[in-house]
């Protein structure tokens, strides 16, 4: 079996059972697909990474040596690979969140229900140098605890400081208007403004009280400030739209030289009912990315931060074959 069709079955079954892995191996995360949850591991081949959620009910298992060698058993399927040790939040980057809490209430998101912290410029500094040798790019992410523009005015502190560190610096917030030009301003590589549901009715059930032409306004100055390969925007797989809905929501985004980053639902907060997609799905709605992005001359493989350069919770076209 191919590594693609590996990787998209473990993201269907959303993760494995672990059996007696130790549990320095396991990160635990306040953001992203993971938040508040029983933590997940990282899994490699030679092939590619996968982000291995804790899930008890999963059929699969994941089984770990004292050396960090791994294997994942399941129906018709086992593959081994090794575990890879975290950075923060996930391999070779210090992947950050600011805020471990938000003011609005995206149905999909779990991070509404967190205690509201903020982490200062200081914090992160910290956190940044516990790491500094084994990570290749920081990436920042928050979500928004006061206001909007306060929220961006507390991240543009934070990435001014980290810029000391001469790695690149990704960032992917809620944003303002001017919020493109003012991370590029401090030189940020990359980022990621995201338009989380395939379309508009989607968009204004999931995510009320958020702009949804807000966020391609923003992507489209991006791509004028950081060009191609250089620009990202999760659209999440599963929340009830169609493939051929999901298909002009992709390129759309390639049009504009944007790369889609999809993500499979991690069923959640209150979209807990909804099933995850299938691996037969994941697998078709990348071959519609993968041939959109080929048209649009636009390389996930080029991404040098956040989730298009760890590659752990989606099937990246280009990376992943």
């Amino acid at each position: 079996m191919h590594w693609r069709r590996l990787k998209a079955e473990i993201l269907a079954h959303g993760g494995a059972r672990p059996e007696g892995v130790p549990d320095r191996w396991r990160d635990r995360s306040t953001a992203g697909p993971g938040a508040r949850g029983p933590g997940s591991y990282f899994f490699a081949t030679d092939a590619g990474r996968v982000r291995v959620a804790v899930n008890p009910d999963s059929p699969l298992s994941l089984k770990v040596a004292d050396d960090g060698t791994a294997v994942i058993t399941g129906p018709d399927m086992q593959v081994k690979g090794w575990l890879e040790k975290v950075a923060l939040h996930c391999p070779r980057q210090a992947y950050i969140t600011l805020s471990e809490g938000c003011i609005f209430g995206c149905r999909y998101c779990a991070v509404p229900s967190g205690p509201g912290r903020y982490k200062t410029a200081d914090d992160v500094e910290t956190l940044v140098r516990t790491v500094l040798d084994r990570i290749d790019a920081i990436s920042i992410t928050s979500g928004v605890l006061g206001s909007v523009a306060a929220d961006e005015a507390r991240a543009l502190v934070v990435v001014e400081r980290v810029m000391q560190f001469g790695i690149p610096v990704g960032v992917s917030i809620y944003p303002t208007r001017e919020t493109p030009r003012r991370l590029h301003d401090l030189g940020v590589a990359e980022v990621k403004f995201n338009v989380e549901t395939a379309t508009a009715d989607l968009f204004a059930e999931m995510c009320p009280g958020l702009e949804y032409e807000l966020i391609w306004e923003v992507l489209r100055e991006s791509v004028a400030l950081f060009g191609r390969n250089r620009v990202f925007s999760n659209v999440i797989l599963g929340l009830g739209e169609t493939d051929d809905e999901m298909a002009a929501c992709i390129r759309r985004l390639t049009e504009m030289g944007v790369i889609p980053v999809i993500r499979p639902l991690t069923p959640a907060a209150g979209v807990a009912h909804l099933p995850r997609p299938g691996a037969d799905r994941i697998l078709h709605i990348a071959d519609i990315q993968e041939e959109a992005l080929a048209q649009a001359g636009l390389d996930p493989s080029q991404a040098r931060t956040m989730c298009s350069a760890c590659t752990g919770c989606d099937l990246v076209p280009g990376v992943d074959l």
